[in-house]
């Protein structure tokens, strides 16, 4: 009787750590609340960003004036901007831009959105009810460490998530540290480094769930590696343990 209860405790024993190596696998566990400031999020313009500002009206003519150049097709700035690497305004070292007409502006720090309300109401002076439409051309972060495809990815979009990086890069390698990955951001030249934990919810509302153009994420390494690849296959062999040792208790009464 003494064997079979000390049969039964290594065998919960066994499932219990099965289920507890699963959970550092497992993305966003527990409970979440989405938070209004990320929700709204918007990345911020930087030095060096590569922005497209395109100024539209219900007569295009009017307009013509305060956009770079028109495309072949009749489209302002073309229909391969994002595969231009000299489309749009640079953000020169002072934070400016060369706006025409309007001249010099000063836009590093605005978010998209601030940019957009400054040149709607510089523009009222010369057109009725502007529409205007600005991204970020250069949306890149650079993905090091336990990741299957390491390297530096681009996006047609300026929002972002870590989990999208993630999904750019293969995912999490087997050996990767989920609860640790370091996001390295740069703004107006000074670094901060942040750690993040893949396996809780509330990392939606972290200021780092959305990237910021330019960010560097770092996934950790595991310092013993173990072969995650085995974990899946685990109740299986406690299974089958349970089974041979029941069948050698009965074969040896």
């Amino acid at each position: 009787m003494k064997k079979i209860s000390l049969l039964f405790l290594l065998l919960l024993a066994l499932t219990q750590v099965s289920c507890v190596s699963k959970k550092k696998y497992y993305y966003l566990q527990g409970d979440y609340n989405m938070g209004n400031a990320a929700a709204n999020y918007e990345p911020i313009i930087q030095k060096d960003d590569r922005i497209s500002i395109v100024v539209m009206t219900y007569q295009r003519e009017l307009s013509e004036p305060f956009n770079l150049s028109m495309g072949g097709n009749g489209n302002v700035g073309g229909g391969n901007i994002m595969n231009n690497p000299n489309a749009g305004y640079l953000v020169d070292s002072e934070g400016t831009i060369d706006f025409p007409t309007l001249g010099k502006l000063s836009v590093a720090g605005y978010t998209i959105e601030q940019l957009r309300l400054m040149l709607t109401d510089k523009l009222k002076a010369y057109l009725v009810d502007p529409i205007i439409n600005i991204r970020i051309l250069n949306f890149k972060v650079t993905v090091l460490g336990a990741v299957l495809n390491p390297g530096v990815k681009s996006f047609n979009t300026n929002r972002v998530t870590i989990l999208d990086v993630l999904a750019e890069s293969g995912d999490v390698s087997p050996f990767g540290r989920r609860q640790e990955v370091l996001i390295i951001r740069d703004y107006q030249g000074v670094k901060s480094f942040n750690t993040i934990d893949l396996t809780k919810a509330d990392l939606v509302n972290s200021p780092f769930f959305y990237m910021d153009q330019n960010d560097v994420v770092y996934v950790r390494e595991r310092k013993a590696k173990i072969d995650a690849t085995a974990l899946p296959n685990l109740p299986i062999i406690v299974s089958s343990i349970s089974f041979l040792t029941t069948m050698i208790l009965l074969l040896t009464r």
